[in-house]
């Protein structure tokens, strides 16, 4: 054990493997304390965090002369800078300023302001492949774009050229809620079904869809609105 957590340099083959796991836990005790991430929306100091993780916790497991102790104690070390970083952006809002960069408006009422594309060093080319990314293809659609603090470029759409809603119509729908799994790869989820019904209710909703089997249903799905889905399995 003492060659696992200081480094030698014969380390065996299983030593690098229990390496491996110790940094794989305590990764993921890490990421379970900072909390909860959209990897679709990663943060410019999330991404920084990540690299500088990866590059500390990284030597110690491809060379088996390093000691480990040390590399973990120092991803402790960051992630609790990180956590302290993004607490106090929380709740100081002029520090929130100094860490989050202040959303970027590029399009103002359907005109382009070139001054702030030159600022974020956009050209016209990537913001027209963000905007057809965003099916607003057509400018004239456009009342506002704005650049997001994780880089991202958010759309808004001017009013009349936004789909109409049941709500224009003045017609009412009810709410959809959650949709909740009741049959997953031919098994029934038997506490989500307990909030719809029974087995007789939902072998009753699989025959009306012409399904004679629980194991021929690969996802079902339902919402508090009634709406089923359905996927039998190929």
């Amino acid at each position: 054990m003492g060659a696992i957590w200081y480094g030698a340099e014969d380390l065996p083959i299983y030593g690098f493997l229990v390496r491996a796991l110790l940094v794989y836990v305590y990764m993921f005790l890490i990421i379970k304390i900072l909390g909860q991430r959209s990897i679709g929306t990663l943060h410019p100091l999330d991404f920084l965090f990540g690299v500088i993780i990866g590059d500390i916790l990284g030597e110690p497991l491809t060379s088996g002369d390093k000691p480990i102790a040390g590399p973990l104690a120092a991803a402790g070390l960051i992630s609790f800078f990180h956590l302290s970083l993004s607490y106090l952006s929380l709740k100081t809002p002029r520090f929130r300023r100094i860490v989050e960069d202040e959303p970027l408006i590029l399009i103002e009422n359907g005109k382009i302001l070139e001054k702030e594309l030159r600022k974020t060093k956009i050209t016209v080319e990537s913001l027209m492949m963000d905007l057809r990314l965003r099916n607003a293809a057509d400018l004239n659609e456009v009342d506002y774009a704005v650049l997001e603090s994780n880089g991202q470029i958010s759309v808004i759409k001017n009013t009349h050229s936004n789909a109409l809603t049941p709500q224009d119509m003045q017609i009412k729908k009810p709410k959809k809620g959650y949709p909740s799994v009741l049959i997953l790869d031919g098994h029934i989820i038997s506490h989500n079904l307990k909030k719809f019904g029974n087995q007789g209710w939902l072998m009753q909703q699989l025959n009306n869809r012409g399904v004679k089997r629980v194991d021929e249903v690969f996802l079902m799905t339902v919402d508090h609105a009634g709406g089923v889905y359905i996927s039998q399995k190929s």
